[in-house]
């Protein structure tokens, strides 16, 4: 049961990512286009990022719905999943409609999201609210990233 709700998680993460992925099919060739700054990442590095973060995620994820049950931790797990759509909207809002202001937005409020989750995480399973900092971290330098990007491509991401 235990190694089902896990492949859940991941699952649910997955469709998120999916959904995320299907708006930045054409990422790399419009990262590419963009005037960026010295510290942006290569395109390349985008994906495996990701891939990890998202493992991250389940986990922390699977860890309190282990411990707690959806009913035990309703409203931690609910905001999980109200993060999860907040980053899969990021990704339509910065590839494919190209509105960098609202995608920078977007991450701050995203980035509020994932620190409400953290912190309720880390209230149920510290390790679970630990697992999370990467992403949050990796958010606020994304966000960081979004605004120069939007600040220095105005006929790009107007």
């Amino acid at each position: 049961m235990q190694i089902l709700g896990l492949v859940g998680w991941i699952a649910v993460v997955a469709i998120a990512a999916v959904i995320g992925s299907v708006a930045s099919a054409n990422a790399p060739e419009f990262y590419g286009q963009l005037d960026a700054p010295s510290w942006a990442p290569p395109a390349s590095v985008f994906g495996p990022v990701w891939t990890v973060l998202y493992l991250l995620m389940a986990l922390a994820a699977w860890l309190v719905w282990r411990a707690y049950g959806w009913h035990g931790a309703r409203a931690a797990l609910t905001l999980f999943l109200v993060q999860l759509a907040a980053n899969a909207l990021w990704s339509w809002l910065f590839f494919a409609w190209r509105l960098g202001l609202v995608a920078f937005i977007e991450l701050l409020a995203l980035a509020a999201l994932i620190v409400a989750t953290l912190v309720s995480f880390w209230r149920l399973r510290p390790v679970a609210g630990a697992l999370l900092v990467p992403y949050l971290a990796w958010v606020l330098y994304a966000g960081a990233l979004n605004f120069v990007l939007w600040r220095t491509n105005p006929d790009l991401l107007g």
